[in-house]
């Protein structure tokens, strides 16, 4: 069933990134660059550029609640995404608000290990987002070293590995998991979505690019869009790797930075 209204509105509730490459810079293009009406709570400021994070301001929970209220009491939302999440008090914040004027799908991007492999929240934030937000959730994103953190396991490095994730993944309580396998030393990036029934592989190719930085946070928005436009959710994701392949592909003829550049959202419009 499509949405009543010719343009959805959605919603992201993540950190600030001045280099417009991750976070709400980029799920703000990503849902303009797929015809969403993009809107916004910010739960956190920080310092970073396309080279890696200097610093990060948390926004108190209390303004966060007053954006989500305000937000909320105004604009029908027909899909969330949420972004990074650090504490169990912006989660519960989050949970409350959401549970209260529910949002037809909510899209999780646990957002918990940086590209360097180091943890970006402790073990209380872990915590909230594992036992308050995933529950929230009707399909959760995280790639390998982030469903192990979710999982205090091993990160996977096969496809069969992967597949021994899916019971645990299953149990935090999200309607659906995209286990997502970038990080698998393979000529391909397959991803594995668990939901009802058996676990399905969805097949991506590998782009040859250093322009990463944001990805995640693109094609969870990517999904949510999609979402809201109607689509299944097979559908959705199918479309949304779609998309971000070409992004990827096409961030070559960006010039933004001297670390890992952004994707180019906009690719289908410049």
């Amino acid at each position: 069933m499509t949405n009543d209204r010719a343009i959805p509105n959605v919603l992201t509730i993540a950190g600030s990134d001045p280099s417009g490459g991750a976070g709400i810079q980029a799920d703000l293009k990503t849902f303009s660059a797929l015809g969403a009406y993009g809107t916004s709570v910010v739960t956190a400021l920080t310092a970073q550029n396309t080279r890696g994070v200097r610093g990060v301001h948390p926004v108190p929970v209390e303004f966060i609640r007053l954006q989500l209220d305000t937000l909320l009491d105004d604009v029908t939302i027909d899909a969330v995404k949420i972004g990074m999440v650090a504490s169990l008090e912006v989660a519960e914040t989050i949970r409350d608000a959401l549970h209260a004027r529910r949002p037809r799908w909510v899209v999780l991007d646990p957002v918990m290990v940086a590209k360097s492999g180091d943890i970006l929240v402790d073990d209380a934030g872990i915590a909230a987002v594992r036992e308050v937000l995933v529950p929230l959730a009707d399909l959760i994103t995280p790639n390998l070293p982030e469903a192990a953190v979710l999982l205090a396991s091993p990160v996977p490095a096969s496809r069969g590995e992967m597949l021994t994730m899916a019971p645990g993944l299953t149990a935090l309580g999200a309607g659906a998991v995209l286990l997502k396998g970038g990080h698998l030393r393979d000529e391909s990036c397959p991803d594995l979505l668990i939901g009802d029934g058996d676990p399905r592989w969805v097949e991506g190719t590998r782009i040859n690019t250093s322009n990463l930085h944001g990805t995640g946070c693109s094609l969870s928005s990517a999904i949510a869009t999609r979402l809201a436009q109607g689509d299944t959710l097979p559908q959705a994701i199918a479309t949304a790797k779609h998309w971000l392949e070409a992004a990827l592909t096409e961030s070559r003829r960006l010039d933004v930075g001297q670390g890992h550049g952004p994707v180019h959202h906009f690719h289908q419009w410049w």
